[in-house]
């Protein structure tokens, strides 16, 4: 998104991390932090507080932190830079449900906020599970924490008024982490949870996939090119693939992944968000809610997918053992915390589609899975075959048809597939790539997603992340999937060989309609 797309810059502000000692705490979180400092990016006052049930001193946290830049950083540490980060970390140790935890935090911070001469704005990021965010909202609350509901909205709306002038007024926002909710009618009761505390202007859900750089370009793709617009529907695409392809095996996620398998753990929020980016109708300016407007109205047009349905349109498998680069795994029901009779799948692939008028009867395929061949995100986009004539007159080998490839990871960037002709005498044809990489074209490695993400929710930018109606809509969809595989409950689910690039059932799925899945 262009930086015109920022209402105002990030304000000053305290982030309180609730898993402050968790992975993602430390994997991801304050490196992105720290390379924000580094990039001068971060506002000039901040204070970062992490909680965890984890006893630690702020020294203990600051060194977990610099391991983790050390280890995860994008860019390398320096020693000023650090310096000035790690004291404004600090950490406190606490239980989410002992009440004496939130007013223990709250003493903690209001007296960093004096001690750092911060206005008292705050963002609480909220890595825990699913189960713990009722109580956490409901804690920070009654803590005193979190502005009026009414005066966080009324605050929010000030500031972009007097974007120009006025940066004192005082927000507070909360972040979600992914899974909201396991189905439909959970999702809806931690909506309901968060709603009671926040406003849905300070609710900021978070999914890291929209703060990648390709992801963030589909948009400017689409409308700050007119080569593209004219020909993006059902007159000149014939499909549509997404790809989420993940190389290493459930590990260390074994019991959150037993409870939640590849269509809660991917479809539902990260593909289903690259789906509604492809498909969406141009959005009348870049305001966030405008953008989110149009993304909401790809969800609507779901055809859905229930009962009988459900064996003919997905495709679910679990692996078994092999051996994926570097490592050999076992099969899925045989790694620890895995139950021997397991039905969750780690391989999902999907035929949808966006019934409106842009669309009509263009298939969606979608897949995704674990211990697969390699690691690779991307969204290819076939568009359909010329007329057999002139170079394309041999029904037995006709020409490969142009293929647009966004590569979300492991490398940023796209390629275009053409046919040139070979040089030489004969008028031969062969298909030929042209390729755009984000780090060889702007001479820097792109930012890391959640560089981006914390980025904006300190400036109030809701563009990026999922809204209340969309999140539901999104389960609305995903549930009579799920109830249908009850319904049509197998013992065992098929298997593929860990390593390979996923179950002979899904290369069915789609070459049962003359296609094939596009090679990563």
């Amino acid at each position: 998104m262009p930086e015109s797309s920022h209402p105002l810059p990030p304000q000053a502000c305290s982030l309180i991390i609730f898993g402050g000692s968790g992975d993602l705490a430390r994997r991801k979180l304050l490196p992105a932090l720290y390379n924000l400092l580094l990039d001068g990016m971060l506002p000039a006052d901040y204070a970062v507080l992490g909680m965890g049930r984890k006893k630690m001193s702020d020294a203990e946290f600051r060194r977990t932190a610099r391991e983790g830049v050390v280890k995860y950083s994008r860019q390398k540490l320096k020693e000023d830079v650090w310096t000035d980060f790690e004291r404004r970390l600090f950490y406190v140790a606490g239980s989410l449900d002992d009440p004496k935890a939130y007013t223990d935090l709250r003493t903690r911070l209001v007296k960093t906020e004096a001690d750092l001469h911060l206005p008292g704005s705050r963002i609480f990021y909220l890595a825990i599970p699913p189960t713990s965010i009722a109580m956490t909202v409901e804690g920070l609350q009654k803590a005193g924490m979190v502005l009026d509901r009414r005066e966080g909205a009324a605050a929010r709306k000030s500031l972009q008024a007097h974007a120009a002038t006025d940066h004192h007024g005082l927000f507070s926002r909360v972040i979600v982490e992914k899974p909201i909710g396991r189905d439909l009618e959970s999702a809806k009761e931690i909506n309901a949870a968060v709603a009671k505390v926040f406003d849905e202007a300070q609710i900021f859900r978070i999914d890291h996939y929209l703060g990648k750089e390709t992801v963030q370009n589909i948009l400017v793709l689409r409308f700050a090119n007119s080569i593209f617009d004219p020909i993006w529907n059902h007159q000149y695409i014939d499909h549509v693939q997404i790809t989420v392809s993940e190389a290493e095996g459930v590990g260390s996620r074994a019991t959150y992944y037993e409870e939640a398998g590849a269509l809660r753990d991917m479809v539902q929020n990260h593909i289903l968000q690259l789906l509604c980016l492809v498909a969406m109708e141009p959005p009348y300016s870049l305001d966030p809610e405008v953008v989110r407007n149009a993304r909401m109205d790809v969800l609507r047009c779901l055809r859905p997918i229930a009962g009988n349905e459900v064996q003919k349109y997905t495709v679910r498998a679990q692996y078994s053992s092999g051996c994926v680069p570097g490592a050999e795994v076992p099969g899925y029901r045989r790694e620890p915390g895995i139950k021997p009779d397991s039905t969750t799948e780690t391989y999902v692939a999907l035929k949808l589609f966006v019934e409106n008028w842009r669309w009509s009867g263009v298939p969606f395929y979608l897949r995704t899975g674990k211990a697969l061949a390699k690691r690779a995100s991307e969204i290819a986009v076939y568009f359909k075959e010329i007329p057999q004539i002139l170079f394309n007159t041999n029904p037995v080998a006709p020409l490969a048809p142009n293929v647009l490839t966004l590569n979300i990871q492991p490398e940023e960037g796209l390629s275009l597939r053409i046919i040139s002709k070979v040089p030489g005498a004969k008028a031969k044809t062969h298909p030929v790539e042209m390729h755009f990489r984000h780090g060889e074209a702007f001479g820097a490695p792109s930012p890391e997603a959640y560089e981006r993400l914390l980025l904006d929710v300190m400036a109030g930018d809701a563009s990026l992340f999922m809204r209340r109606d969309a999140v539901e809509a999104s389960w609305a969809w995903i549930t009579p999937i799920l109830e249908g595989w009850k319904t049509h409950g197998t013992k065992w689910l098929p298997e593929y060989e860990a390593g390979s690039m996923g179950p002979v059932e899904a290369e069915r799925l789609i070459q049962s309609d003359g296609r094939n899945w596009h090679p990563l």
